[in-house]
């Protein structure tokens, strides 16, 4: 089979990191960036190697060496650039959150069935090494039947970490660009994943999301609660998230500490890194029969989460198969992560299958 053609659409810091699962890969290569910004799609494309620049979205879908696009552009745009693709008969892989309605999310998967083409949500948390392991642990038996998970965000600043200018996030904080806040609705997704990937669906979810200034009239979804009940039997979960700028954390991305515990009725499994490590422990940890040992786990840096997020979707593209967050995963996490919105406005539990 012909390596597949892909473009990246969308330019910005986090294109950086998409490229790292095509480099070297004799299944997929890159063909062309477009961008709206000239110079920004022809300085990554000199760096990146890539022969074609587009700054139409529309012509690049005309050229038939692409086979896929990934989609790194605003949230509002997901669904319109990913139905347009499909008609173009281009497989999909866009960005979380997947789009900014339940409603949305259909139409997006009903244009890839009818297309024929595949669709995926670009999640590179559940790809993340010592989640890999500790989901392979949790099939096995290790833990016993999981009961409750405990997820947990705070953000930082590093001296060495991404500096990204406020006015290239404005339009996180236009909730009709957004769909909502960066830490709930946006990064929080990545969370909403790995619970949906560890124990299912939700049934139920109350949230509590207070706000927090960054700057003069704009603000974050900080501090928040969100409690959760599985669906499967006896088993919740509670998500925490806190905007602390103040802590110093030693990243080259973005400063933000990712952790996770998932207790079963025979042990205790403690993810202890994502972006950025922030305790002085092992990424991986098994608490059983009265003793903590470490899990050994190769690829532990976060870019390593992206190339195993592109090489699982250039596998599916090349053997066969279904995506690890396919259009149906990636709606019934969206549905997840709106139910938290929702109940914070509304002030009662909410039933994700219910939101539109």
């Amino acid at each position: 089979m012909k390596p597949i053609g892909v473009a990246l659409v969308g330019c910005g810091r986090i294109s950086d990191l998409h490229t790292l699962g095509y480099k070297d890969s004799k299944d997929a290569r890159i063909v062309a960036v477009c961008d709206s910004k000239a110079v920004r799609a022809r300085q990554k494309a000199r760096e990146w190697g890539v022969p074609k620049v587009y700054l139409d979205y529309e012509k690049l879908l005309q050229d038939s060496e692409v086979d896929l696009v990934e989609l790194l552009v605003p949230h509002h745009l997901h669904c319109p650039m990913t139905i347009q693709a499909a008609m173009a008969g281009k497989h999909v892989s866009v960005q979380k959150p997947m789009c900014l309605s339940a409603a949305e999310a259909d139409l997006m998967i009903e244009a890839a069935a009818r297309a024929g083409v595949l669709l995926r949500v670009y999640e590179n948390f559940v790809h993340y090494a010592p989640v890999v392991k500790a989901m392979e642990m949790i099939q096995q038996g290790e833990i016993g039947i999981p009961r409750m998970l405990r997820m947990h965000i705070n953000t930082g600043h590093s001296a060495r970490g991404w500096k990204i200018p406020l006015d290239s996030w404005a339009w996180r904080f236009n909730e009709s660009k957004s769909g909502g806040g960066e830490l709930v609705f946006d990064h929080g997704y990545h969370l909403f994943s790995l619970a949906y990937h560890l124990m299912g669906q939700a049934k139920r979810v109350s949230a509590w999301i207070d706000r927090t200034a960054v700057a003069p009239g704009i603000f974050v979804d900080a501090p928040a609660t969100i409690m959760f009940q599985f669906q499967q039997n006896a088993a919740y979960g509670v998500f925490d998230i806190v905007h602390t700028p103040g802590i110093v954390m030693d990243s080259k991305y973005y400063s933000d500490d990712d952790r996770v515990e998932i207790i079963g009725d025979k042990g205790n499994l403690f993810i202890n890194r994502y972006t950025v490590r922030t305790i002085d422990l092992p990424e991986l940890m098994l608490f059983k029969d009265g003793t903590t040992q470490a899990i050994d786990v190769e690829g532990v840096e976060w870019e390593d989460s992206f190339i195993a997020a592109t090489r699982h979707l250039v596998g599916v593209l090349q053997r066969g198969g279904s995506p690890c967050l396919d259009g149906q995963t990636g709606k019934a996490v969206l549905q997840f992560t709106l139910a938290a919105q929702l109940s914070a406005r509304q002030g009662v539990e909410i039933d994700p299958q219910s939101v539109s």
